[in-house]
Order: structure tokens, then sequence, then C-alpha cells
């Protein structure tokens, strides 16, 4: 009974069905960035006159190199990994946390985010490595999410200057995918902003 229960559960929270239903809509989401207008106008009506900085495409394990969004029951099984049947990110995650982390730079600080060493050389290469990217159930009602990486800072010598591990947790405030993708757009958007404070702090 205690195993039926629990299989029940996984089934809710996934989405999934014991009868397979037939032209299910599959749910893509984004999670939100902070808004351009919070720029200091300063740098719009100054222009980048800081370092040119290649933001290299996050890397992933290959678990999480997949647009699929993962769960885990901490109270049956924390180290096995579940994805929600009905629900997908727009791109994978490391993708999106690039993103994010290139807007950022771009509208908040003098610094030049260029696309490639193709367009100019840069001066500083910043590489991001995405650890963890999960929601986690408590219980079957309450959920938390958890996201860790690991930024490198090299020159254009490809020397590292500085290396930081960032990582956050934000409580879910429902149960299921949606309440997991409003986490993970504010914890993203707390760890960007740290991200570029510290990146900051090494460029003085």
């Amino acid at each position: 009974m205690k195993n039926f229960t629990l299989l029940l559960g996984i089934l809710f929270i996934s989405g999934c069905t014991i009868i397979p239903e037939k032209n299910t809509n599959i749910a893509t989401y984004n999670f939100a960035a902070d808004a351009i207008a919070d720029t200091d106008p300063s740098i719009r009506q100054i222009g980048k006159d800081g370092r040119k900085i290649l933001v290299s495409t996050a890397t992933a394990p290959l678990w999480l190199d997949t647009r699929a969004m993962h769960y885990r029951l901490r109270y049956h099984n924390r180290s096995q990994s579940y994805t929600y049947a009905n629900s997908r990110w727009a791109s994978p995650p490391a993708f999106l946390l690039t993103q994010q982390i290139k807007n950022k730079i771009a509208d908040t600080t003098r610094h030049l985010v260029i696309k490639d060493s193709g367009m100019a050389i840069p001066e500083n290469e910043l590489h991001i490595e995405l650890e963890e990217f999960s929601q986690i159930f408590d219980t079957l009602n309450d959920s938390h999410i958890v996201i860790r990486f690991r930024a490198s800072l090299v020159n254009n010598t490809h020397r590292l200057i500085a290396q930081k591990i960032f990582s956050a947790k934000q409580e879910a405030p429902s149960a299921d995918a949606a309440g997991a993708v409003e986490a993970f757009s504010i914890a993203s958007n707390k760890l960007v902003d740290a991200l570029v404070g510290w990146l900051q702090t090494e460029l003085k």
C-alpha cells in the first residue's frame, strides 16, 4: 500500500496518468529576467568603455543538457531524478542561463559582450559550468529549487583569474512545474546579480 501511494504521488507530480492521454498539450517555460529599466542611465549615455568579454555558452552534465524539467523526491529517494511529462523548458537551462548572464552584463555594466572572437578579440572570457538545476520535493505538497554553477574568469592568454561557485535555494509557491519556474526565475535573477557583482570586482 505504501509503495502504491508513493507511485500515485509521483504520477501526480509529474503530470503522468496510468492511462495514456492523447493530444496532451506540452507547457513550455522560460524564466523571467530582471527588467532592463533598472539599468544605470549613465551607462547608456556614456557607452561601453569597459572590457570586451566573451561569455561562453554554459556547459552542463548530460542529464541536465536537455529541455526536460527535473525534480527529485527527497522524502523517498533523493538521488533519483524524475522529469515532468507535460512541461518543458524553452531551451536547455544552461542556454537560458547563458542568455540571462549576457543580457545582464550588457544592460547593467560598461563591459562589451561580444558574440564570438570573430567579431573582436576578447580581453576576458567567462565560463559557466552548471552543476544543479532541479526541483526538490520535501513532501508531496512542499518543494524548493536548487541552482548551482561554477564561474571561471580567464584573460586573453587563457590564464585563470578567478573562480567561484554560486548557488541558491528558493521555495516554490506551488508543488508543480509552474511553481518551480517561478522559483527558478527568482533564484536565477539573484544569482546572475551576484555573478555580475563578482565580475565587476574582479575586473577592476
